[in-house]
C-alpha cells in the first residue's frame, strides 16, 4: 500500500486524531505514516507516529528546518494543531507535493488578533459580543481579553468602572460579558480545492467541561440556527479547509453570538470525527486529489477524554 507521510505540528496530544488519519488513509488505499514536529520528545503521539524534535515556532531557524524535515521524510500533508504553527505551515502550502489544510496566515493574523477580529466581524455583519471603547458609557459585566491571547490566559472580569483602571486598552478587546450562556464548538472543513466554497462539514457541540483550555466533555449535537450561522460565517470570510468556530449561546436573550475563531482543527475536533464528520478524510481526499467527502448527517453523542499515560524509560 503507498505510503502518505503526514506532519502535525504541535500534535504532542493528538493520538486519538492520528488514528483517525491512519483509518481515513487506508479507506482510501493509502497508509499513513505520522510524524510530529515538537520541541520534545517524551511525548504522547510518539505512540501512533514518529516525533522530530525541532526548534519553537518563534525560532528565525523553523522554516530552514521544516524545509529540512519535509524533504527528508517526503511530507505529503501538513496539519498544524497551535495557532503558532498556522503561519509555518502557510510558507510550505505552495512547496511542492506538500498540502496544507488551513486558511492562509493572513487570514488567521486577522483572526488571531482579537480587536482586528472583532472589527472583521463587524465589517461582515457578523453577529459578536458587543465590544466597548474609550468615551462610551462604562455598562458591566465587562470582560477584557489579551488581544493576541489563547486558551483563556490573561481573561479580567470587569465588574466596576475601577477595574479599568491601569488596563493598557491598547492590548485588550474589551467586550460585554455575558454570563448566563453555554457555549459552542462548530467544527468544520470547507473544500480547499472546490471553485466555490462547499462546507463538507459543519457539526456543533456543546462545551461541557473544559480543562487547561481544552474540552474534556463534549455533546455532539444538531442544531440548525448554529450551523446556519457557521456557514454564512464561512461564506463572508471566505474560509478554506478546517476550521473551528466558537459560539456563544446567550440563554437569557436566547441569541448566539460568534466569539472567536481558530483557522484550524480544535483540539476537541475528534468529537465531531467519532460522530460521523470526518475531517481526515476530507484532508486526506483533497491531498490525493479527489473530492472531498461531505457530511451531511451525524450521530448526537457525548464524547469524554480519559486519563492515560505513556512511560519513557531513562537510559543511564
Amino acid at each position: 500500500m503507498e505510503k502518505l507521510n503526514i506532519l502535525f505540528l504541535g500534535g504532542a496530544k493528538r493520538v486519538s486524531m492520528a488514528r483517525h488519519f491512519k483509518r481515513a488513509a487506508r479507506a482510501l488505499g493509502r497508509e499513513a505514516v505520522i510524524f510530529s514536529y515538537e520541541i520534545n520528545r517524551d511525548l504522547p503521539i510518539s505512540t501512533e507516529g514518529t516525533v522530530i524534535q525541532g526548534v519553537r515556532y518563534g525560532d528565525s531557524r523553523i522554516y530552514d528546518d521544516m524545509r529540512r524535515v519535509c524533504e527528508e521524510h517526503d511530507i505529503h500533508i501538513i496539519v498544524p494543531f497551535i495557532d503558532g504553527m498556522i503561519d509555518v505551515a502557510d510558507n510550505f502550502a505552495r512547496m511542492d507535493g506538500v498540502h496544507v489544510f488551513s486558511p492562509t496566515c493572513a487570514v488567521a493574523a486577522a483572526l488571531f488578533d482579537k480587536v482586528t477580529c472583532a472589527a472583521l466581524f463587524d465589517s461582515h455583519a457578523i453577529p459578536a459580543p458587543a465590544t466597548w471603547g474609550p468615551g462610551q458609557p462604562v455598562v458591566t459585566p465587562l470582560i477584557a481579553k489579551p488581544r493576541r491571547g489563547s486558551a483563556s490566559k490573561g481573561i479580567r472580569f470587569i465588574d466596576s468602572e475601577e477595574d479599568l483602571e491601569g488596563l493598557d486598552l491598547n492590548e485588550y478587546l474589551i467586550q460585554e460579558r455575558i454570563d448566563n450562556r453555554r457555549e459552542l464548538t462548530v467544527d468544520c472543513y470547507s473544500a480547499v480545492r472546490s471553485a466555490d466554497i462547499q462546507v463538507c462539514a459543519c457539526v456543533p457541540r456543546v462545551r461541557n467541561e473544559v480543562a487547561g483550555g481544552e474540552v474534556v466533555r463534549t455533546t455532539v449535537i444538531h442544531w440548525d440556527r448554529a450551523t446556519e450561522l457557521v456557514r454564512d460565517v464561512i461564506a463572508k470570510l471566505h474560509l478554506r479547509g478546517a476550521v473551528t468556530v466558537q459560539l456563544i449561546h446567550d440563554l437569557d436573550r436566547d441569541t448566539l453570538t460568534v466569539m472567536e475563531i481558530n483557522p484550524r482543527l480544535g483540539g476537541g475536533a475528534v468529537a465531531s470525527v467519532c460522530a460521523g464528520a470526518d475531517l481526515p478524510a476530507m484532508i486526506i481526499a483533497e491531498a490525493l486529489g479527489r473530492p472531498a467527502p461531505v457530511c451531511a448527517d451525524w450521530q448526537d453523542m457525548v464524547v469524554a477524554r480519559y486519563l492515560d499515560e505513556v512511560a519513557f524509560p531513562i537510559n543511564k
